[in-house]
């Protein structure tokens, strides 16, 4: 009898936890659940314009079919993309400024590119009221799409596309530093998105060197040449907070570590040099020195990823991420050529830009941005966009020696096509080779003015154009002019 009792109270004591179990476990699968429709709608509304602009979702063209795409202006106003209706009544994709914002602003048909990509999701939706759209749908007329107002200047954007002159290969990028507005970008050589169509064949088929369609600005990837001594300078600084101002070095032209030789531009003997006279001659020897002797490894690549090399680049355009590092089986001569921005390193201007701009806001990088607002056709303001600080990318006191370097490079160096205007601008120049030939580089500029309250940096580069003194600067000049004239 015991045991029969023994079994029953054993009976029901499992009868009572399956009850138990099965609520436990519905709890867990309820709580999954949750958490995965939580995630796939917080997902969904973070990117929701990636999943609008991705090629297999279908709403784009019932959202095409049913509105007309919005219009795309300049930060003064003026239309740089709107859609009119040919003789036929078919829409087509006009772009007032044709070449001159060919990449920037970009193309809406065979694919999509610029800010004609980065703001698909708003131009091809409309957000005008009910009634508007009752008062279309009465007239049998598509709704109008949302439009777009980016930061850009059509006059700095026309000087920029003018200031490369073909058949030369290269690109423009100029900023705010204190807002990161993106102001013009030109990248060359161009094409009329007007014809984009037509001509779309004969992209394709080009060779690969011409890459018409490349934004160049964010997508070419380039040696820096010694505007990377910018970097190198930093990580010296790092290394020597205190002292910096006692390196000493003694020019002849070229320095050697063993079978590795490093020569100045065209062998120039630069002599007794501090670190800003080695700054402003752009000294490749010196600067050679300074990596191999002045800088350890771990510091160097430290600074490389504070400023966002092999990493990611806080823009929404496409781009090439910029490369290099300091590397445990690399020999003293890479290690050299790595310090004066030459070897596997390679940057883009607009990453290049970023990294000048910090210099001119204090060591902040703010986030760079191209469109400033969304409005309805009818005039509402969808989304607005402000100043945004990225991150710091250096010190204020590290920013404040950079610009005095960049300041002397003007003054007394290899920039010295921009001294004596009505601002006083710093940069740093660059003749990065790109090939074996020593006789072969590409030119560069980056920098900023007015120095001591920056409104606007400017980076250039031109493709097999030789020094950055005789073909950067004097474009980079034509840009300062044209913005404080």
């Amino acid at each position: 009898m015991r045991e029969a009792r023994d079994t029953r109270k054993t009976t029901r004591n499992t009868r009572s936890s399956r009850p138990t179990s099965i609520i436990i476990l519905s709890f867990i699968y309820l709580v999954l659940f949750a958490s995965m429709l939580t995630y796939i709608s917080y997902n969904s509304t973070k990117n929701k314009q990636k999943y609008m602009n991705n090629n297999f979702n279908t709403r784009q063209k019932i959202l095409t079919a049913q509105n007309t795409r919005g219009q795309i202006f300049s930060r003064s106003g003026d239309v740089l993309a709107c859609t009119k209706t040919d003789k036929k009544g078919k829409e087509v994709r006009e772009y007032p400024y044709g070449n001159d914002f060919a990449h920037v602003v970009g193309y809406a048909s065979h694919g999509k590119a610029g800010v004609e990509l980065m703001s698909n999701y708003y131009l091809i939706n409309s957000s005008i009221d009910l009634s508007d759209k009752a008062r279309y749908d009465s007239k049998k007329q598509k709704y109008p799409g949302n439009d777009v107002t980016t930061t850009l200047s059509v006059d700095l954007q026309k000087v920029c596309s003018s200031a490369i002159p073909s058949p030369r290969k290269g690109a423009i990028v100029v900023s705010n530093p204190e807002t990161g507005e993106i102001l013009a970008m030109v990248s060359k050589p161009d094409f009329d998105p007007n014809t984009i169509s037509e001509d779309w064949k004969g992209y394709l088929e080009e060779d690969s060197s011409e890459a018409t369609l490349l934004n160049r600005a964010t997508q070419g990837l380039y040696p820096p040449g010694s505007t990377f001594k910018i970097v190198t300078s930093l990580a010296y600084l790092r290394e020597h907070p205190k002292d910096y101002n006692d390196y000493a070095f003694t020019c002849k032209g070229k320095v050697s570590e063993g079978d590795n030789t490093i020569s100045c531009y065209h062998g120039e003997k630069h002599g007794s040099l501090d670190l800003y006279k080695s700054f402003a001659k752009s000294c490749n020897s010196s600067y050679a020195n300074i990596g191999l002797n002045y800088v350890k490894q771990k510091t160097f690549n430290d600074v490389l990823k504070e400023l966002m090399f092999n990493g990611k680049l806080p823009i929404d355009l496409a781009y090439s991420r910029s490369k290099s590092r300091v590397r445990d089986e690399m020999n003293k001569g890479d290690i050299m050529q790595l310090a004066i921005g030459q070897g596997a390193t390679t940057v883009s201007p607009m990453h290049m830009n970023m990294i000048t701009s910090a210099i001119a806001n204090d060591g902040i990088l703010m986030k760079p941005y191209l469109v400033q607002e969304v409005n309805s056709a009818d005039g509402k303001v969808l989304e607005s966009y402000h100043p945004e600080e990225y991150k710091r990318l250096m010190s204020e006191e590290e920013s404040r020696i950079l610009t005095e370097m960049m300041v002397q490079v003007v003054q007394k160096g290899t920039a010295s096509k921009l001294k004596g205007r009505s601002y006083t601008a710093a940069g740093k120049t660059g003749s990065a080779e790109f090939n074996s030939s020593l006789t072969d580089s590409h030119a560069w500029f980056t920098g900023f003015a007015p120095a001591d309250d920056p409104e606007i940096c400017v980076t250039v580069i031109v493709e097999d154009a030789g020094s950055g003194g005789s073909f950067a600067v004097p474009i980079a000049k034509r840009v300062f002019d044209a913005y404080f004239g």
